[in-house]
């Protein structure tokens, strides 16, 4: 066999090979025949004409995502970056348009996304920026699906993604944060002092009125005794101004019993003077004879009772 028998077997292996090609899953595939759109072709083996056809272009059919940072200025006059993701796909029945009609589809989907961005947020106050993020996201969707339906991309979702004041801006903004926090907490500190302090005046208010009740009650049963004691004393023929001088001489030794019962106590006798000091011995004195007297008539009183009956 000569030479050219073998570059013809060649040449018909190789056109046979190349009229076979594969197309991945979700992608898809444009067939030109002389620089003429002839198919789109979907995933698995395909076939073309060798040499004819040729395959112009591939595009896949998965969700995209493009992120673009935006710098705008807010209504107050702050100046923001903003990032904004926008999520997209290649529509499965416009994949000519979205090939032939559009050469960047990312730069016009960026366009798009900057002249809503810049139309949007000079509105808002810078607050309301971050409040209304989503109002803005919705915006640019509304927006771009409008736009590039045309040119076979359908946009899935849009997000603002991270929004970045400036750096005075955001320190401005903590340092009001900080303050707003330290006012709060300096509100609770006061209102918990305040409640401590009125709780605590309620609870001496309520401890001394206890301690006056049973003061008082304590002098009334005091009181209640000694006249008990008095009316005792009457029974047995003692009038009542020697049964009350029986009755200091008795709370007088009791006194001092009570103080002797203690160790190291001590005892203050005011007045100090001499004069005092002798009146008061003299008191005692007196004190003493009227309860020897008194005494002495009890005695009397009860062997008068005794010979009585």
């Amino acid at each position: 066999m000569s030479f050219t028998f073998y570059a013809i077997i060649v040449l018909i292996a190789f056109a046979f090979i190349s009229s076979f090609f594969i197309v991945k899953q979700q992608t898809a595939a444009l067939i030109e025949r002389f620089g003429r759109f002839v198919s789109v072709r979907h995933s698995g083996l395909q076939i073309k004409i060798p040499v004819i056809d040729r395959i112009a272009g591939r595009l896949s059919l998965k969700i995209q995502q493009l992120d673009v940072i935006v710098e705008t200025k807010t209504k107050d006059d702050v100046f923001v970056k903003l990032k904004v993701s926008v999520q997209f796909k290649v529509i499965r029945d416009k994949v000519y348009d979205a090939f032939y009609k559009l050469d960047y589809p990312h730069d016009q989907i960026t366009s798009y996304v900057f002249d809503v961005v810049r139309a949007e947020v000079p509105k808002m106050k810078l607050d309301d920026v971050f409040e209304k993020k989503d109002d803005i996201a919705i915006a640019v969707k509304t927006e771009l699906n409008e736009a590039m339906l045309n040119y076979g991309y359908d946009i899935i979702k849009t997000l603002v993604t991270d929004i970045d004041p400036d750096e005075q801006v955001k320190s401005a903004m903590n340092r009001i944060n900080a303050s707003e926090r330290e006012k709060v907490a300096a509100q609770y500190e006061g209102d918990a002092a305040r409640i401590l302090i009125v709780e605590k005046a309620k609870a001496e208010a309520e401890s001394k009125r206890l301690q006056g009740q049973g003061i008082a009650d304590q002098r009334r049963e005091i009181a209640r005794g000694l006249e008990e004691s008095v009316e005792v004393l009457n029974k047995v023929g003692i009038n009542s101004q020697e049964a009350s001088a029986l009755i200091v001489v008795t709370q007088h030794y009791d006194t001092l019993q009570s103080i002797g019962e203690h160790v190291n106590s001590n005892l203050i006798l005011l007045p100090n003077s001499p004069q005092a000091g002798s009146d008061m011995l003299n008191n005692m004195v007196a004190s003493f004879t009227a309860s020897n007297q008194i005494g002495e008539a009890m005695k009397k009183a009860e062997k008068k009772k005794n010979g009585e009956n």
